[in-house]
């Protein structure tokens, strides 16, 4: 399934492929947009983990485990908090990716393009596993969920560009 992402200049998909088992369940999530700032610094903010919450109103808190390693809280629209392992897998450009534990299995990348007009274009891919009762929850509720990302990457959006602008 391919849709259009809210904000003008971004696009987005979802799919989801089929589980292994009940309780485990497959999301493949993919969108792009600009960000009017240079490479490295749209890079320096990705891999700057333990500041996500300052900008990026959906992660709820960050505590470094290790140099490559912090464990997140992050809460979209819906009244659940999703606990995650975040391990870095790349953070120098053109990609910067971190390998996910916790409620989501998986691994989350974004790819920056410089753009002509001195911009980047940012290109996410996530495909994670879903595991537990939200695996299970998500046969009936599949919809919801992709909305929920939508929103959560939203959130990251406008809180990047916000984040960039202010020169932080």
């Amino acid at each position: 399934m391919s849709r259009s992402g809210a904000s003008e200049g971004s696009e987005a998909s979802e799919t989801t492929q089929g589980a292994r088992s009940p309780t485990r369940r497959r999301f493949v999530f993919d969108e792009a947009w600009a960000a009017a700032a240079a490479v490295d610094a749209v890079a320096e903010v990705l891999v700057d983990l333990e500041h996500y919450p300052e900008w990026w109103p959906q992660v709820l808190a960050v505590a470094k485990i290790d140099d490559g390693t912090a464990r997140v809280l992050c809460r979209s629209t819906l009244p659940y908090t999703l606990d995650l392992v975040l391990t870095a897998l790349t953070r120098e450009p053109p990609v910067v990716e971190v390998g996910l534990s916790g409620d989501l299995v998986g691994h989350a990348r974004f790819a920056l393009t410089p753009t002509s007009s001195g911009g980047t274009r940012l290109a996410f891919h996530q495909d994670v596993e879903l595991t537990g009762l939200l695996a299970v929850a998500s046969y009936a509720v599949r919809p919801v969920l992709t909305w929920n990302h939508r929103r959560m990457m939203a959130g990251c959006r406008a809180g990047l560009a916000a984040r960039l602008s202010d020169g932080r």
